[in-house]
């Protein structure tokens, strides 16, 4: 009895420590998928259509060579492996033929010289690439009235996002206060229920909401508690990109108190498919990507938008597009689906870019013509130009500059970086109530442990008119984007002006022998920074975005190829977010909230909290967040 459960426990133990070892691999197998198969394997007859056609995918034809190629894949991993040695993650039939797999590397090696098998690949990691956008693209007078007008762009199109899931509740997705959505025949896809609430993510504008997590669970990199095992955002970013693309049209954007627009999604009458492969804390997994895409194709979508690419180029094959991610969307667009997809973040250097099948249209960042600048007003007549999305300071009267490190309360509070102004607690409240408090812009801002939203709460805290923040020292390219905050508040990112505001501080303030300040005599304004400026410059490629030309090899030899293929705005554009989103110090539990809460119904607002209590169910949490990187970058968008 006891040398039985030792053998039992050996067995469990040892099956611990090959699984502990495994790893995801992509095998692809000889025999053609669904959207090529011209027939004569054991008399199932041809699935392949014309190139103008679609594929009925729920024909007993299309049905039945599925079951095959998995029970194929089923067989041939049955017959080299035993069964608890090895976990199949997805069988792939309809874009490509294979499947994604937990085995170890030895076992890798098996399957690599089985007979029918083409390749085995090891799963790699993929990574995210984020309301005057419609006016600039000239949509209302352009391609709308073609399509029926605002309410009716987009009308019946499916576009399908592979990115990090849908925030439902968000009014760019309602469908409460719109024309009744109809039925789409042409769409197959299914709609998860959320296991918390019991509500399907699906409501008429949303059709379709489906989550993969399979490979980033078998890597154990996957947390249900931030990750979230449903098609729920747990980062927004997929939020965001639906909203640019397809969200409602004429949603009011407030926040502070400020009216910014009424966003739109440049096809606001498009539906929504929701295939979920991203995730917040560590991106995503090849093995998972390809399934959603595979699924999207599956169930019809006209459209896949993409703001997804690999952290490097593939060093297991000799071209770049030749993996199977590439080779996926290749068959995507056999299938008449339109494939768009982000060029990435790593410009302005050359060879950047990250998406590399010639057969898909790579989308590249642009700079729009609008934007968000502030200025300060010194009491010796200077204007220095800065950025920051805040309110100016109130009236006609200044204010006195008063520097954080000269309101210390305890000058051994110097180890907390207390110029940083993340601390309202080292700061003598008596000093900077109704003054302008300046604060430096460190290497804190740029490693994260610092933030302006921080600044502008330390500065609200104590009671300040308003807050500068000098950057006095900057690395070449280094990108400032504005940021929202509820107060007065301006960041001077040139350096040159910096030193300005700091000779006429030094030069202002009076000190004793000690070199503690007598007398504060600096004064100044903060300007409004809520207004957009309009320029003619537009568009230009942004400096974070992406470079061609394409690259052929993992030792980035010229492929021959151009690219990104067009230009979309990029920069600095309004959108939904998800409250579960904090991509960023400065947007951490930021809610910018939506002013609709009266046709909403809402019988109590919280505008901190962008609470509502109403009865109509799609009151919660609305939140909107502008995107300073081309994450979101998709033809079609206001990206």
């Amino acid at each position: 009895m006891i040398a039985a459960e030792f053998l039992c426990i050996f067995i469990v133990l040892f099956t611990i420590f090959i699984l502990g070892r495994a790893e995801v691999y992509i095998v692809t197998v000889e025999g053609e998928p669904i959207i090529s198969y011209r027939g004569g394997d054991n008399g199932f007859e041809a699935t392949a259509v014309e190139s103008d056609e679609k594929i009925d995918t729920t024909s007993e034809l299309v049905t039945s060579y599925a079951r095959h190629l998995e029970k194929k894949h089923d067989m041939l991993l049955g017959l080299l492996f035993e069964r608890d040695t090895y976990k199949k993650l997805y069988s792939y039939k309809h874009l490509i033929n294979g499947f994604a797999v937990h085995i170890t590397p030895d076992q890798a090696e098996i399957l690599q010289r089985a007979p029918g098998v083409k390749s085995v690949e090891r799963d790699w990691k993929v990574r995210r690439l984020t309301t005057h956008t419609p006016e600039f693209l000239g949509l209302p007078t352009g391609v709308w009235p073609t399509g029926g007008g605002f309410d009716r762009a987009g009308e019946d199109i499916v576009i399908g996002f592979v990115d990090s899931g849908i925030y439902p509740h968000h009014p760019s997705f309602g469908s409460h206060h719109t024309d009744p959505y109809g039925p789409v025949p042409k769409y197959r896809g299914k709609c998860e229920v959320d296991p918390d609430t019991k509500r399907s993510f699906c409501n008429g504008k949303i059709i379709g909401a489906q989550h993969f997590a399979e490979a980033a669970i078998a890597a154990r990199a996957f947390n249900p508690a931030v990750d979230f095992a449903s098609p729920l955002d747990g980062d927004g970013h997929g939020s965001h990109t639906a909203a640019i693309a397809a969200g409602n049209n004429g949603i009011p954007v407030r926040m502070h108190g400020h009216e910014f627009g009424r966003a739109s999604g440049m096809a606001p009458r498009a539906r929504i498919a929701v295939y979920k492969a991203l995730y917040r804390l560590f991106g995503g997994f090849v093995a998972d990507v390809v399934a959603a895409i595979d699924q999207a194709v599956h169930d019809g979508v006209d459209i896949l938008s993409l703001s997804v690419g690999p952290n490097s180029p593939p060093a297991t094959t000799k071209t770049t597009f030749l993996n199977p991610f590439d080779v996926t969307l290749l068959a995507a667009v056999k299938a008449g689906v339109f494939v768009a997809q982000a060029a990435g973040n790593g410009g302005p250097f050359p060879k950047t870019l990250v998406s590399y099948s010639p057969w898909i249209t790579t989308v590249a960042a642009a700079i729009d013509d609008r934007r968000y600048k502030n200025h300060l007003n010194l009491g010796n007549g200077k204007i220095l130009a800065g950025i920051g999305l805040s309110p100016a300071t109130h009236g006609n009267r200044t204010f006195t500059l008063v520097a954080a490190n000269d309101v210390l309360l305890d000058s051994s509070v110097m180890k907390y970086s207390a110029s940083d102004c993340q601390r309202p607690e080292v700061l003598n409240k008596n000093l900077v109530e109704g003054n302008i408090l300046l604060c430096g812009y460190s290497f804190n801002f740029v490693t994260g442990t610092a933030s302006i939203k921080k600044v502008s709460e330390t500065a609200k805290s104590l009671g300040a008119a308003g807050f500068v923040l000098a950057v006095e020292n900057v690395s070449p390219g280094t990108k400032f984007d504005p940021v929202p905050v509820g107060i007065p508040g301006i960041l001077i990112t040139d350096v040159t002006k910096s030193m300005d505001l700091v000779d006429y501080y030094n030069t202002s303030t009076t000190r004793d022998w000690t070199g503690r300040v007598k007398s504060f005599k600096g004064t100044g304004t903060i300007g409004d920074g809520l207004m957009p400026i309009l320029h003619k410059s537009a568009p230009q490629v942004a400096l974070f975005s992406a470079r061609g030309p394409n690259i052929k090899d993992f030792s980035f030899q010229d492929a021959d190829l151009l690219k990104p293929d067009i230009l979309a705005p990029g920069s600095l554009i309004w959108a939904a977010w998800s409250p579960n989103g904090t991509d960023e110090a400065n947007f951490v539990g930021k809610r910018i909230c939506l002013d609709i809460w009266n046709q909403y119904g809402c019988t109590t607002y919280s505008r901190d909290s962008c609470s509502c209590e109403a009865e109509a169910p799609l009151l919660e949490p609305s939140c909107y967040k502008i995107s300073i990187d081309d994450h979101n970058n998709e033809v079609g968008q206001s990206k």
